[in-house]
């Protein structure tokens, strides 16, 4: 056992004076471990992060709740009254049609162009709007027309100037409405995620009908939530089978879109993604085999010598053995400290998207022992291919 340790020790010094006698051989072999453990490493703790903020905002979302479209009415079109029926059904709860048109917003001399929504009261509900001043829309507004608005925080800054803007008057496309509530801006809500612009105007849906002629009576958009005593998924199957018997069991004739469809998209890009970081890992496993190979290769007349003094398969194998030891070692080491300095800077540079990444413990063991798989298998087997041969053949060995 004394012999074997002080074989050890020896192969050991051996290994470390050819490390350091080849400077620039040892630098080539340490960078492609060096860069595939960073490729590794800092790509799926970036794609970990990214993926995360996404799915804790689609988890964040205001409420859970059902959006239908419409594509194909049948000549049997929804309107407000349809609704009204519905929301009387077992399993479901509130219904509110959305309209949408862009309009110029104008008060006094400022005017912008925004984006308003036709509804009606059960939508404030159904995405639990947060009221910062007034009231939202109300049922007398919906069936007498009322020309009232309410605005959010962005819009009421931009066009009036201020928040308590209740009273005032402000004109949609040359149609004057009255601002009877400002909505509480909220980055996670239902709402901000829908609304295609930060300047947003709700309506009675009877009016938008009169202030847009390319909004019709005959609803292709709503919002459904389920009923206190159910849940999403009976309100689901509930409005599916309305719209099933209403529009002659044509499944294309609309689309009941949930929050898990949401998350069922955001994990196939997920699962591409780790797709895409297996294909990187390999091309880096290429290097570190490609540099390994020739680093190893050339140094076959360099065992011939050794075999032709004495040296036996066994002490050469063990000091190639330690030397792609050390070298990994090294190679991983510099890996991930620059890979933790890398992810750092990028959690700085991004801070303000509210996005984290932080460097993923199991990666960094799976780097480092696919980095040191590769690293010693490939450079064992040449070096075992060489110690096998004469050492007349080594020496003569051209590549």
């Amino acid at each position: 056992m004394k012999h074997f340790f002080k074989m050890l020790s020896q192969s050991f010094k051996m290994a470390i004076k050819s490390i350091a006698g080849n400077r620039l051989r040892a630098f080539l072999t340490m960078l492609g471990i060096i860069i595939g453990v960073m490729a590794l490493v800092i790509l799926v703790s970036l794609v970990n992060g990214a993926t995360g903020t996404v799915t804790d905002t689609i988890s964040s979302l205001a409420t859970d709740t059902i959006s239908v479209t419409i594509s194909d009415d049948k000549g049997d079109p929804i309107t407000l009254d349809t609704l009204d029926e519905w929301m009387e059904e077992d399993g479901i709860g509130l219904l509110a049609p959305i309209g949408e048109t862009s309009v110029t917003a104008k008060y006094d001399a400022t005017s912008t162009t925004v984006e308003v929504y036709g509804t009606t009261p059960a939508y404030e509900s159904i995405n639990e709007l947060s009221l910062l001043l007034g009231r939202f829309i109300k049922s007398s507004d919906v069936d007498n027309h009322t020309t009232v608005c309410v605005i959010n925080e962005a819009t009421a800054t931009a066009l009036v100037g201020y928040t308590d803007c209740l009273g005032e008057e402000l004109s949609l496309d040359g149609m004057k409405f009255t601002i009877v509530g400002v909505l509480e801006d909220d980055d996670d809500s239902l709402t901000s995620v829908v609304s295609s612009s930060s300047y947003s105007i709700y309506i009675p849906y009877t009016t938008l009908l009169r202030l847009s002629s390319t909004v019709s009576a005959e609803i292709t958009s709503f919002t459904v939530s389920a009923a206190e005593d159910s849940d999403m998924s009976t309100a689901e199957t509930a409005i599916t089978a309305l719209l099933l018997a209403r529009f002659e069991e044509d499944e294309d004739a609309f689309e009941v879109s949930t929050q898990d469809v949401m998350e069922d998209t955001m994990s196939s890009i997920t699962s591409v993604l780790a797709l895409l970081l297996g294909g990187i890992a390999a091309i880096c496993g290429i290097g570190i085999m490609n540099i390994m190979l020739v680093t190893v290769t050339e140094r076959t007349r360099e065992i011939g010598i050794r075999k032709a003094i004495g040296a036996g398969r066994g002490v050469i194998l063990q000091q190639f053995l330690l030397e792609s030891i050390v070298l990994c070692m090294l190679g991983c080491a510099i890996g991930v400290f620059l890979s933790w300095a890398i992810l750092k800077v990028v959690a700085v540079v991004v801070s303000s998207l509210s996005m984290t990444f932080e460097m993923n413990v199991p990666v960094v063991l799976i780097a480092v022992g696919f980095c040191f798989f590769i690293g010693i298998v490939f450079g064992l087997y040449p070096a075992n291919k060489a110690a096998k041969m004469a050492p007349i053949d080594a020496l003569h060995y051209d590549g």
